[in-house]
């Protein structure tokens, strides 16, 4: 049943599609087709229209997975492909707020980056942070690694107020990284009891699609099991 859904991931802010490579090939070897998406990060807007390309390139049923920012993509497209929506410590603004409203909702971790656009109005990451923050439990390699390939997220797109989101009309599953230092997991626990996700915690960091795929893969079962079950039709 669960060759019928394709999983369509979607990368977060200064990352790409291969931060989900531990998660593609586990999904895969289950007869899961899976894509990953681009997204340019450029406005919410230019990157809601660039998964709905892919979603349309897939031209059936989807299960959709956001980390960290495009929660925020995931959460405002409009496709009736899409049957179910996860989580991996997202940033989900209901309608009328902006992911900068939802990010800031509690404070941040001591070691957390300070950030702010530059003259063009792209936010970069310094590069202790990688190892620092947003994937402390790499190793120090897989940590540079990450920051030599990041890409920039323009200030726009956590500016920009959301519209109505899709988890108020479709399930939803939520990873919560316990160990978090980017998003503040009191604000990811909020988010996904505010949406009535199906939740998962676990002691993990940022980027638990590398340094503990397991649960992710994990997640990602429960959700297609759901909606291929057709009590969710």
């Amino acid at each position: 049943m669960s060759q019928a859904v394709t999983v369509v991931l979607v990368h977060a802010a200064w990352a790409d599609g291969s931060s989900w490579n531990k998660v593609i090939a586990p999904l895969q070897s289950k007869g899961v087709r899976v894509l990953a998406a681009a997204i340019p990060m450029t406005t919410l807007k230019d990157d809601v229209k660039a998964l709905e390309h892919t979603i349309e390139h897939v031209g059936g049923p989807v299960l959709l997975g956001g980390h960290a920012y495009s929660g925020a993509v995931v959460s405002a497209v409009s496709s009736a492909q899409v049957r179910g929506l996860v989580f991996i410590t997202s940033l989900t603004p209901d309608e009328g707020e902006t992911v900068l409203d939802v990010f800031t909702r509690e404070k941040p971790h001591e070691k957390a980056p300070q950030v702010a656009p530059d003259a063009n109005g792209l936010i970069w990451l310094p590069e202790e942070a990688f190892p620092n923050a947003f994937s402390h439990r790499a190793s120090r390699e897989r940590a540079a690694l990450f920051g030599a390939v990041q890409r920039p997220i323009n200030i726009a797109c956590i500016t920009e107020k959301a519209p109505k989101p899709l988890w108020k009309t479709k399930p939803s599953w939520y990873l919560i990284a316990e160990e978090d230092r980017m998003i503040n997991p009191k604000a990811q626990r909020f988010l996904a009891e505010r949406m009535r996700a199906g939740i998962r915690s676990e002691k993990v960091d940022h980027v638990p699609m590398e340094t503990a795929p397991g649960p992710v893969v994990e997640i990602f079962q429960d959700g297609l099991s759901a909606v291929t079950s057709g009590e969710l039709a």
